[in-house]
């Protein structure tokens, strides 16, 4: 019987993953694991599944390696395998991006015309950070925001900013931020803050970017490590 080329072989183990990436909503709810664990019923709701179709795709996921999973009470909790799938995430993103002009187009309309005004740089929310200035708002869901966040960043998600609004004070220098660069909390939080008078930028390539970068966190599933990959560009 003849024996399988060593290269074929391995290479049938990386179409394996490729293939577990080949559907919109698998890669959404790998964007969703990266903000924090969630057991099958929260991911579900998250990412506008039904139970049963979103209990099948992360079944994929973790088949391919990308997830880990445990029992929590009557709940299957599911989380990254580690911290190089948020890379994988970010790379395959990112290449598309930059590779497919449908891609480039959407980005354009969908995006950058919601919000012409230039981002906030990691590097520029870090320092104001350490210096104490300004206020950094997390627009995504409490459960997110506990799970990990931004150091003195208060959570205000974003179908309550409005309600909000008279306890930020006028004059502050806002920085707000939700899940990634494809994440639209952050722009539709922009949308309700400037009309009412308040300066606000969004940060750039969202919470991801900033885990990426290796950059301090906050909370109670803080990873322990995150290779320091830089790609957001809006």
């Amino acid at each position: 019987m003849k024996r399988a080329h060593p290269k074929r072989v391995m290479f049938g183990f990386a179409a394996e993953v490729s293939k577990a990436l080949a559907h919109p909503a698998r890669i959404e709810l790998l964007d969703l694991l990266a903000q924090g664990s969630r057991s099958v019923d929260s991911a579900a709701k998250a990412a506008s599944l039904s139970v049963a179709n979103a209990s099948q795709h992360l079944l994929q996921l973790k088949k391919a390696g990308l997830l880990s999973a445990h029992r929590q009470g009557k709940h299957i909790v599911y989380e990254l395998a580690d911290e190089s799938v948020v890379v994988l995430l970010r790379t395959v993103s990112t290449f598309a991006d930059d590779h497919l002009a449908d891609a480039e187009r959407a980005i354009a309309n969908l995006y950058r015309a919601r919000d012409p005004i230039a981002p906030a740089s990691s590097a520029e929310l870090l320092k104001r950070i350490k210096d104490g200035t300004g206020l950094t708002i997390d627009v995504r869901p409490a459960l997110e925001y506990r799970a990990a966040h931004i150091p003195h960043a208060i959570n205000m998600p974003v179908d309550e900013i409005a309600k909000h609004i008279a306890d930020i004070p006028s004059g502050s220098d806002i920085v707000t931020y939700c899940r990634g660069p494809y994440c639209i909390f952050a722009y539709q939080a922009i949308e309700v803050l400037r009309p009412a008078g308040r300066q606000v930028r969004r940060l750039q390539g969202g919470f991801l970017e900033w885990r990426l970068n290796r950059l301090p966190l906050e909370g109670e599933e803080v990873p322990d490590a995150a290779a320091h990959v830089v790609f957001a560009k809006y």
